[in-house]
């Protein structure tokens, strides 16, 4: 099992998005991007990992308001958590960014951190 941490999650859920899903659910709202987390469960599942070791990691993940857990609608990162999850896509998966969400939408979601 691996050792967890916020960022290895991070680097999870987009390895999830770009091998498995094939796909990253965005919401543009007033105030950023939001990005839909994949569950605890999946997260554990894909990590070989029993599900309460990463519910520590969400706790964390809350408190530094990262993402934010509605029950029954899912977890969403918050703009700070968006501004990361975009940040370890351009700097480790541009490649994969680029070719899930196009060129261009990429580009102006990276300009909407920058800006921020």
């Amino acid at each position: 099992m691996p050792t967890l941490s916020v960022d290895i999650l991070f680097r999870t859920a987009l390895e999830l998005f770009f091998s498995e899903e094939h796909a990253i659910t965005l919401t543009f709202t007033a105030d950023g991007i939001r990005i839909r987390f994949p569950t605890t469960r999946r997260l554990a599942e894909y990590l070989k990992a029993p599900h309460y070791y990463i519910l520590p990691y969400f706790a964390m993940m809350e408190e530094q308001e990262l993402v934010t857990r509605e029950e029954r609608v899912g977890i969403h990162t918050t703009n700070e958590g968006s501004m990361k999850i975009i940040r370890i896509m351009r700097e480790e998966f541009a490649d994969e960014s680029i070719a899930l969400l196009g060129p261009e939408i990429f580009e102006q979601i990276c300009k909407r951190i920058d800006t921020r």
